[in-house]
């Protein structure tokens, strides 16, 4: 009988101390969540860069991201921009999402960085990454409209030369390289490579011995980001929030606020299951000795239509 009580007695201490033990663990959890959420708003914060003009000239009509009933479609525009000391920098990388919640699907639309257009705001044909020189975002994202002829709702910009900082803040990622090559001092051999922040960087700036050219660069770039998303999107990466925003803080530029963000990540999150690739191709013509690529009138009106689609255009 004393025994029973005593095996009672155990079993109520014990219970307490699990209870003890569970409580500790959600207040450790909130305060962690809590944590989270301040590094998180802290870096949009210094991420959001708005630009002047309240919406497109291509969409009459100003989209929502919060109906959680028929969202509207999006378009996004990533610059990866290589900015130097003393230079205004160019956009190297030039890709536009586009974004359909009915569909549940993503497009990826990379666009060769020497295609040759009209830079609107300039009234001159150039290369399509020296209207970022010339006027910043607001320029890069007019003149993608003007060539695709459909609305571009939002950029984000990326600092190729702080792109090892996010690398490394996610520790570090795997990619599948297609052809042997040394870079920098760097060599990736054909198969799966290991990429450091520094690697990466190399990796995605290859160029000239790649015979496929800027779009063998263009793959690889699709590559490292999706390596990113991810690793950062891992379990192990839970650990090292503090370095994936504070690199994110310092290297990230977007008109996208945190409310905006978080209702695509709530409204939007089930179209990253399905993304498409697309790619939009050329002839090499040098025009008064300077390299561009030409994109047919067929091929442009061929991407045109698949947007326009896609973002349910009329």
């Amino acid at each position: 009988m004393r025994s029973d009580k005593k095996k009672r007695k155990n079993g109520k201490r014990w219970l307490k101390i699990l209870g003890l033990l569970l409580v500790l663990l959600i207040a450790g959890g909130g305060v962690y969540a809590y944590n989270v959420y301040q590094s998180l708003t802290s870096a949009v914060d210094t991420m959001h860069q708005p630009i002047k003009r309240e919406k497109s000239e291509k969409r009459p009509e100003v989209i929502t991201l919060t109906k959680e009933e028929d969202p509207d479609p999006f378009s996004v525009l990533l610059l990866g921009v290589d900015e130097r000391e003393g230079d205004s920098g160019r956009s190297d990388t030039m890709i536009v999402l586009t974004v359909n919640p009915e569909m549940n699907s993503i497009k990826m639309l990379s666009i060769p960085r020497d295609t040759r257009t009209e830079i609107v705001g300039r009234g001159v044909e150039d290369k399509i990454n020296h209207a970022y020189a010339f006027g910043r975002e607001e320029m890069s994202m007019a003149t993608v409209e003007n060539l695709l002829d459909i609305p571009i709702d939002y950029y984000v910009k990326v600092n190729m030369e702080g792109f090892k900082d996010i690398v490394d803040a996610v520790g570090g990622i795997q990619v599948t390289n297609e052809l042997n090559f040394t870079i920098e001092g760097n060599q990736f051999k054909k198969g799966l490579n290991q990429l450091d922040g520094i690697q990466a960087l190399a990796y995605v700036r290859m160029r000239k011995e790649d015979p496929n050219g800027d779009y063998g660069r263009q793959e690889r770039q699709r590559q490292v980001i999706q390596g990113i998303i991810s690793k950062g999107a891992s379990f192990s990466s839970l650990t090292r929030f503090d370095e994936i925003f504070a690199a994110l803080g310092k290297n990230v530029r977007t008109n996208l606020t945190f409310n905006e963000m978080m209702n695509i990540q709530k409204n939007y999150k089930a179209a990253a299951g399905s993304v498409e690739q697309i790619q939009m191709t050329g002839e090499n013509k040098k025009i008064d000795k300077i390299f561009y690529i030409i994109v047919p009138d067929e091929e442009i009106q061929k991407v045109q239509t698949e947007l326009k689609t896609h973002l349910e255009m009329k």
